[in-house]
């Protein structure tokens, strides 16, 4: 009871007079003197990690037709070579995953975040300076290795610094700068060739390292090796100078000292551990199961076979697509809920990879029917490019919902619930093991997708997606907790059965 009179005191020491009605809760009363301004600066600053991933994801899309025609035999790529110049990436990713759980509990936050700025500069110089395929190949598993480690620790950079209010908000930022990114390439694409465009793409992640040499440690991960006047400095920093941070600095030290020391093997019988564990890590092998990055990776591919023209340009308006809806997630998300969302994205990526079955379905079924029609030649002709043309249509329309549903919900969210759900101990190793989990399931559906197009058929690929669609929502709404409105301290004690702090 001391605490809670201690944090009392400190905030009614800064609050001239109490509240008279007692109707103001600590929390709030806290959260009304917070200034976000520098947050928000901060938030910035990290996110030109995944927006430089983002650059690294979508690269291939414009590349691999260039690459696939040029004229220097060293550096030409077959059908299986392009392949895996798409899904190599992910090899680096995962492996970039496991170094990202290690650098962020024995270096911390930001310096992993300015260390990573590296791997992507050096894989794109070498992508720049390529006189054979390995040097193709070293560049992106080197740039795969950078997005690994910033997909686990800039979620947890910002949910360490970010309060209640705006943390889903904050940490939808981290999804919609990857999509930026990818919008970003793909219209560089336009107009630049593969070497270009790598040298656009090494632009964020030089800022990257520039901008966050100004900006503070997280003040978790500053208590958490007992630094306790730099971590007050760090939330001076972050929440503005009328803020008691005291306050914030005594509740997240007292859910420290409950959790005790750091993380080992043992913890995992904890329900407080494996609980949140098993919901991130399965979170992200259904984002993968929706088949997201093989239609992101293969989108022009796609947008060629479905006989759509300008299938560069449709690549630009899908990029479009997620950036608006990515934003509309990030803007709703603290008043919606992540629970919710995920739900409706869920539902609407289930119909999209439906009607696109269908709509290969179709295709299939116009090819056989004119091809046994040898006797109506002329009428042959008609009606092989008409149903070409209306049906190019529902392909887009089908790329469109399915994009619109991902960037909703199971975009952002799978890697905003992670950096939410693990204890303070745990959060490196469990974060590594979840982006570990989401960069081998990118790896398994990126390389094997065209051979899935063939042994399934194109329809069946996309229904086996629609089936992973409707397993999600069933997942989401039996087991996934909402976050909503709770501190980090709050969530982790929803898992072990006791009241937050």
């Amino acid at each position: 009871m001391d605490i809670q009179n201690e944090r009392r005191r400190l905030l009614d020491a800064e609050d001239g007079d109490e509240d008279p009605t007692g109707l103001l809760s600590e929390q709030d009363a806290y959260l009304s003197k917070v200034k976000n301004g520098k947050l928000y600066l901060a938030t910035f600053a990290s996110v030109l990690g995944p927006m430089s991933f983002g650059f690294v994801l979508g690269y291939s899309s414009p590349a691999i037709p260039e690459l696939t025609r040029i004229a220097n035999p060293n550096l030409q790529l077959d059908s299986e070579q392009a392949s895996w110049f798409g899904s190599i990436v992910t090899i680096g990713a995962a492996l970039g995953g496991l170094l990202g759980g290690w650098m962020v509990e024995k270096i911390g936050r930001k310096l992993s975040l300015m260390f990573c700025s590296l791997p992507f500069v050096f894989g794109f110089t070498i992508i720049i300076a390529a006189q054979n395929r390995w040097m193709l190949y070293i560049g992106r598993v080197l740039t795969g290795i950078a997005s690994g480690v910033t997909s686990l620790v800039v979620p947890l950079y910002i949910s360490e610094m970010a309060h209640e209010r705006v943390r889903g908000m904050l940490g939808s930022c981290v999804q919609l700068m990857v999509v930026l990114g990818i919008m970003g390439v793909y219209l560089a694409g336009l107009y630049v060739d593969w070497r270009w465009l790598a040298i656009c793409s090494s632009i964020p992640p030089t800022l990257l390292m520039v901008c966050m040499c100004f900006m503070p440690e997280t003040p978790r991960y500053l208590l958490s090796q007992g630094k306790r006047r730099e971590a007050e400095e760090a939330l001076r920093f972050l929440r503005g100078p009328d803020a008691p941070v005291e306050w914030e600095c005594a509740r997240i030290e007292d859910a420290c000292e409950e959790q005790g020391s750091s993380f080992q093997m043992s913890d995992l019988k904890d329900p407080g551990i494996y609980k949140p564990l098993v919901i991130g890590i399965m979170l992200m092998i259904f984002q993968q199961m929706t088949g997201i990055n093989a239609i992101m990776f293969y989108a022009e591919n796609i947008f060629e076979q479905a006989h759509f023209k300008e299938s560069d340009l449709a690549s630009v308006i899908v990029g479009l697509i997620q950036v608006v809806f990515t934003g509309v997630a990030a803007l709703i998300m603290d008043k919606a809920g992540r629970k919710i969302l995920l739900i409706i994205s869920g539902v609407a990526m289930a119909i999209s990879t439906t009607a696109f079955g269908v709509y290969f379905y179709l295709m299939t079924k116009v090819h056989s029917t004119t091809s046994l029609s040898l006797l109506v030649l002329d009428l042959q002709s008609t009606a092989g490019e008409e149903p070409h043309a209306d049906l190019a249509w529902l392909a887009l329309a089908s790329m469109a919902v399915f994009i619109t549903g991902f960037a909703l919900g199971w975009g952002p969210i799978p890697w905003l619930v992670m950096s939410e759900i693990f204890p303070s101990k745990a959060r490196g190793v469990a974060s590594a093991v979840c982006v570990l989990t989401n960069w081998t399931m990118a790896f398994i559906v990126t390389k094997n997708f065209k051979d899935m197009m063939v042994l399934l058929t194109s329809a069946g690929t996309f229904w086996l997606f629609a089936c992973m669609c409707i397993a999600n929502v069933i997942f989401t709404i039996a087991f996934i907790p909402e976050t909503k409105g709770k501190t980090l301290e709050q969530i982790e004690a929803t898992f072990r059965g006791t009241s937050g702090p």
